[in-house]
């Protein structure tokens, strides 16, 4: 259960919303926001480069101490009301990175965007990384040569 937003009465379909019309508002088309087999997920497009944002959406409400609330279809809906926040703040900040030169849009995004074979570049990256921190050795994907060797 995350904390961020957990009072929050802004409907999902507000946030949704808030989410498409902050990514127009920096540049982004094709902007969508969607719930699909128990997650949530934004989809747009930004300077020819496609991403995929999604969180996991909650299937069953809990209490702080792990119980089950007395109204449990009014706790699942809060919880999903704070995921859409959470999306929402989170993409506002990676935006307002990029408007303030702090980040690129490939270096704020750089795990969301969508490689062509459907998968993000974390889905992507994150077991090879993995691999590479058990072994020790680079998959041949991920080394480049040293330019002055």
């Amino acid at each position: 259960m995350i904390k961020y937003a957990s009072n929050t009465l802004v409907s999902t379909t507000r946030s949704k919303e808030e989410i498409e019309r902050t990514l127009k508002r920096f540049g982004a088309t094709d902007v969508l926001c969607v719930e699909w087999r128990g997650k949530g997920a934004v989809l747009f497009e930004f300077n020819g480069k496609r991403v995929r944002i999604t969180a996991d959406l909650p299937t069953e409400a809990r209490t702080p101490k792990g119980r089950r609330p007395r109204h449990p279809e009014q706790a699942l809906d809060q919880a999903g009301r704070q995921i859409w926040r959470a999306l929402l703040v989170t993409i506002k900040g990676q935006m307002t990175s990029i408007e303030a030169g702090i980040k690129t849009f490939e270096a704020a995004f750089i795990g969301d965007i969508l490689l062509s074979n459907g998968q993000t570049v974390a889905e992507w990256a994150l077991p090879q990384v993995e691999q590479v921190y058990l072994t020790g050795d680079m998959p041949p994907m991920l080394f480049l040569p040293n330019p002055s060797d």
